[in-house]
């Protein structure tokens, strides 16, 4: 029987609460992975009820509150104290959080590197944030939790990054491997892979993630009909980006642009510096054709946004937003286990009581 039946065959038993799943959205962004949910619960016939979203960047809060109105917001997690966590932390069912990634990415690191600043845990602006969802978790004591970073997560420190948070989590929740999932095998058009967290408070059976779809794509499936001039680099710009590509090749260094074609099946992951030059995704318009940068639009296609999601800010903040934003379609799927998993534990819940 498949998972649309299987929700539904026991959804009367299930309690109030679970028809309608508190949540609240950390580190939101612009809120892909409160969008996931809601995706992921309406397939299932149940609603979300986001309780809160904390967002510090402004533009990213613009944005937000053009999709999600009217939903309370903490602006910045780290003013709320430890004391203060049971009172200003409303209860919920489950907690998302895209925790801050660029003092774990290799691009982060680096760059900290040749700025002299800390990374990882010790960069006290962004590297501990971990901590403060972990005090949230086991005060709060949500239902379930799902986490989101970059895969360098994995090795970073020869591994004990990851160990750590793990361990910490592990103390009051069953929380199986994390895994790398890679949006390209999930239907959309962008490599982008990311590790995931996923932990329950009562363990019920083994979690098991979603498998790849592998559905055929093609970058020209996410691209505009009718893309704007604008888009199109200067002839300053692609003579800058080829003669920066002919001395990384002479280095060893790598091979700068990467130049993308509407047949391709996918492109390379779009970052949040992807508005500087477009270096990451540069798409082909014929030959003595100068090629040309994604639209903002079109880069949350290829994160999987719907078109009726709205973009109320600059191209240059919206490049960022797009960026910085999680694969929907991977992050759905995820969402769709982890539901189904709790109302698996809530219907053995309720046949123990009519046993009993």
């Amino acid at each position: 029987m498949n998972l649309y039946f299987r929700c539904y065959s026991f959804i009367n038993n299930v309690t109030d609460s679970m028809k309608k799943l508190k949540s609240i959205d950390l580190f939101a962004g612009v809120g892909g992975m409160r969008l996931s949910l809601n995706k992921a619960l309406k397939k299932m016939g149940l609603e979300d009820n986001c309780k809160l979203y904390s967002e510090i960047n402004l533009y990213c809060r613009q944005t937000y509150d053009a999709n999600f109105p009217d939903t309370p917001l903490i602006k910045d997690i780290k003013s709320i104290q430890r004391k203060d966590i049971r009172n200003k932390i409303p209860d919920h069912d489950i907690l998302l959080a895209g925790f801050p990634c660029q003092p774990f990415s290799k691009a982060g690191i680096s760059n900290r590197n040749f700025l002299k600043r800390p990374h990882g845990f010790n960069d006290k602006s962004q590297g501990n944030l971990f901590f403060y969802i972990l005090e949230i978790i086991n005060k709060k004591k949500p239902k379930a939790f799902l986490l989101e970073n970059v895969q360098h997560l994995q090795n970073y420190d020869n591994g004990n990054a990851l160990k750590l948070i793990l361990g910490s989590l592990r103390k009051n929740y069953y929380v199986p491997e994390p895994e790398i999932l890679d949006a390209k095998d999930f239907g959309l058009a962008q490599q982008r892979r990311r590790i995931f967290i996923v932990g329950f408070l009562k363990k019920n059976a083994n979690f098991i993630y979603p498998k790849p779809t592998y559905k055929n794509t093609k970058v020209a499936d996410f691209l505009d009909c009718h893309p704007k001039k604008k888009y199109i680099i200067s002839d300053l710009l692609w003579e800058s980006h080829q003669k920066r590509r002919k001395r990384n090749e002479m280095a060893g260094k790598g091979f700068g642009y990467k130049m993308t074609y509407p047949a391709d099946r996918f492109t390379r992951t779009i970052s949040s510096r992807y508005f500087k030059d477009g270096g990451e995704c540069l798409v082909y318009r014929g030959k003595n054709n100068n090629p040309r940068m994604l639209s903002p639009r079109e880069i949350f296609r290829l994160q999987g946004f719907p078109e009726s999601f709205k973009i109320p800010v600059s191209n240059t903040q919206a490049y960022q937003q797009a960026g910085n934003a999680v694969p929907i379609s991977v992050v759905e799927k995820i969402c769709i286990n982890i539901i189904d998993y709790l109302l698996d534990k809530e219907k053995n819940k309720t046949l123990k009581l009519k046993a009993g």
